[in-house]
């Protein structure tokens, strides 16, 4: 069975940092692009950070870019999330996500994309 555990969440104040991971098991997924969205309390899901199985790369949605950074070990099939100068926006459930292996040219972004969901880690930052 594939599942994708998070973990990391908590409370933090404002400026704070938090590192999450998602440790999957059930399958390798060092040929699978891992991802982290974040849906905040009536809001929609949104994507936060992505990492690709080729070359590593990575992406970010705009208003994390330069606090947040996504990285994978591939060794022990885990992805982070590190996250640094938290602000209060950034409060919501965290969620990592994977393809299917060897999945090529998918749209980071968009959350229809992925096979695998974990169950999600709650972020809460306090001013």
């Amino acid at each position: 069975q594939v599942q994708l555990l998070e973990a990391g969440g908590g409370l933090v104040q404002a400026g704070g940092s938090l590192r999450l991971s998602c440790a999957a098991s059930g399958r390798t997924f060092s040929r699978s692009a891992m991802t982290w969205f974040r849906q905040a309390p009536g809001k929609q899901r949104e994507f936060v950070a992505g990492i690709t199985w080729i070359a590593s790369r990575t992406y970010y949605r705009d208003s994390v870019k330069g606090r947040f950074t996504i990285s994978r070990n591939n060794a022990n099939n885990t992805v982070y999330l590190q996250m640094t100068n938290l602000k209060p926006e950034d409060t919501a459930v965290y969620y990592c996500a994977a393809t299917r292996p060897d999945r090529m040219g998918v749209e980071l972004t968009s959350d229809n994309v992925y096979d695998y969901w974990g169950q999600g880690t709650q972020v809460t930052v306090s001013s």
